[in-house]
């Protein structure tokens, strides 16, 4: 390893507490990181900082060391149940990475409590654990943070807990805005006192990242580093340890490659980034099948309960393969992965750096893959330029086996499989579709026949973005595949007792006449009428500055005229009852009364 360093910790302008020293020493980490040498001075001084760092720069240390420092200078020491610093996250991996790294800390000062509260757990166990154990140091995802303030009915009342805050950290800021956390964000800062010190770390700075910079932060000192040497004139923004690859291949050729690869790759480790979490049920599933002799592992955001228990035994693997979303794009510090392969590439173009940034972490080497299909080559020339990420091709490997038959009779001979590559295609498309760049990924430009062919899919699927197009180049399989079974019996045997209920239904409904049309004549005109309905309240409702004895005397006048239309009165008997105030007129053209209208 070659150390990317700013000297020892010894050699800041501020001491350390001898016992975070030698927490030091036994992580291993005997020198400073240029962000960690720039950032713990500030923040010790009680600065705010807003440093943008590049991934895999040690930006967790930079926070982590400086809440301990601060926490141990106070003058009045904190309670079981006073919190003296929040760390918040995007992810509940990263969340579980960051309490980790807090901990080797803490076990040093058994006068501060740590808890994490994160999803996918009981949130009323959290609240019992805050409330017998304490929280001095809370590491936590938005969501759950925010739901913990409104727990006050089970004996929580985080608002007083929080009083006592020194110090509030969001970490991968930019990540936390683009899930769309800024609504919980806002609510937990209406909580926190003002007198405090906040640190804001992101690898890239957005407008977003900026606006909440200025909402949170009080006079920032601004910390931007970057890599040195070459890298520092171009604003690169990978590791420059990192070697960065890019492979050109068509839809139905990208697969085999992929297999090839990681059957010569086995000794190592791999992240294995797919678009959809769809696509990384179907292509683990795949994998595991055709790369034997290694782990394989999957991950996604759509996993509730197993997601942290997969990724702290992929931690500790010394070789596998991780097929995930980005939902391991960020932050995540997985030890010693030799490769970080983009099966699709990610939806915007910051995300391909967060992923590229899983390897070659503080100062280790390591390289990236992605594979494009011819029409997106163009996307390697948007990456230098947009992200300074610079990429050299890798040549098609030769003497690769078609996996693809294999993967077909998979399918043929597991519903479960038939199923998971559908929802695969469908996702994928879908997903293309919304693709931030799409000057360069563009949906009408896409092969849908030898993409579906790259898919294994015994047929089309149905769906709004195929309507009205022919695939002469796609043979579907010449099987009915509403017999294809479940390899599973009892998921057979549900569907089996399901298709025997719908064609009961269907026999019983034969002999009766279906007015669909009408139905939803119907309904359209329901809806019509609702929508008038909602437009006279509406100009009821606008008209509502009318004072209480016009409105009556309106409301008299409107009786006149409905007798009148009706024949019930002549219009003589009309004008004699008509109530004048001088305020408003009645206008009848042709017998016909047309709205009140005022005077001025």
């Amino acid at each position: 390893m070659e150390h990317v360093t700013e000297g020892s910790w010894e050699s800041l302008p501020v001491s350390l507490h001898p016992r975070v020293l030698g927490a030091l020493r036994e992580l291993g980490f005997p020198y400073m990181t240029p962000v960690q040498s720039a950032t713990i001075p500030l923040f010790m001084r009680n600065k705010d900082v807003a440093a943008e760092a590049v991934t895999g720069s040690g930006k967790t240390l930079a926070f982590v060391i400086p809440i301990l420092e601060i926490l141990l200078r106070r003058e009045e020491k904190l309670k079981k149940s006073q919190v003296g610093a929040i760390i918040i996250t995007p992810t509940r991996e990263l969340a579980v990475q960051i309490d980790e790294v807090l901990s080797h800390f803490t076990k040093h000062f058994p006068q501060f409590s740590q808890i994490l509260w994160i999803g996918g757990r009981n949130p009323g166990e959290d609240v019992e654990r805050f409330k017998q154990q304490g929280g001095n140091i809370i590491v936590a995802t938005p969501g759950r943070l925010e739901d913990m303030f409104r727990r006050k009915a089970e004996g929580l009342d985080l608002a007083s807990c929080v009083r006592s805050l020194d110090v509030l950290v969001l970490d991968e800021a930019d990540r936390l805005l683009d899930m769309g956390f800024e609504a919980s964000i806002n609510t937990i800062l209406e909580f926190l006192p003002k007198q405090r010190r906040t640190g804001l770390f992101s690898a890239t700075q957005t407008q977003e990242v900026e606006n909440l910079v200025r909402a949170g932060l009080r006079n920032p000192v601004r910390v931007s580093v970057k890599e040195k040497g070459v890298a520092a004139s171009s604003a690169q923004k990978t590791p420059s340890r990192l070697e960065n690859y890019y492979m050109v291949c068509k839809a139905d050729e990208k697969f085999n490659q992929l297999v090839h690869f990681l059957r010569n790759h086995k000794q190592e480790k791999h992240l294995v980034f797919f678009s959809t979490c769809a696509c990384v049920e179907y292509y683990g599933k795949a994998l595991e099948a055709l790369v034997k002799g290694v782990k394989i592992m999957c991950i996604h955001g759509k996993m509730k309960y197993k997601r942290n228990k997969i990724f702290m035994e992929f931690r500790k693997l010394q070789s596998g393969i991780l097929v995930c979303t980005d939902v391991m794009a960020r932050g995540i510090d997985i030890p010693e992965v030799n490769w970080v392969l983009q099966y699709d590439p990610p939806s915007n173009a910051s995300a391909f750096v967060h992923r590229c940034g899983r390897t070659a972490r503080i100062g280790h080497g390591g390289s990236a893959l992605v594979f494009l299909l011819p029409m997106e080559e163009s996307y390697i020339n948007f990456l230098a330029i947009n992200q300074k990420c610079p990429l050299q091709e890798m040549k098609l490997q030769r003497n690769t086996v078609d996996l693809l038959p294999k993967l077909k009779s998979m399918a043929l001979a597991d519903r479960a499989v038939f199923e998971k590559g559908m929802k695969a295609f469908v996702s994928y498309v879908q997903a293309y579709a919304k693709h931030e760049c799409n000057l360069i990924f563009r949906l009408k430009d896409l092969d849908f026949a030898s993409l579906a062919q790259g898919f294994a899919l015994l047929r089309m699927p149905k769906m709004p973005e195929l309507r009205g197009k022919q695939f002469p180049d796609f043979v579907p399989v010449d099987v009915n595949t509403d017999t294809i079974p479940f390899k599973d019996k009892i998921r057979e045997k549900q569907r089996q007792k399901l298709l025997e209920q719908q064609r009961r239904e269907k026999t019983e409904n034969e002999g009766r006449r279906k007015f669909i049309k009408n139905k939803a004549w119907s309904k359209q005109k329901a809806k019509k009428e609702k929508k008038k309905k909602m437009n006279e309240k509406r100009k009821r409702e606008e008209g509502s500055d009318i004072e209480d004895e016009d409105m009556e005397e309106l409301l008299n006048d409107t009786r006149l005229l409905k007798k009148l239309k009706k024949g019930k009165i002549t219009e003589e008997e009309f004008e004699k009852g008509l109530l004048t105030t001088g305020k408003r007129t009645i206008k009848t053209v042709d017998l016909g009364i047309s709205d009140l209208e005022d005077d001025c």
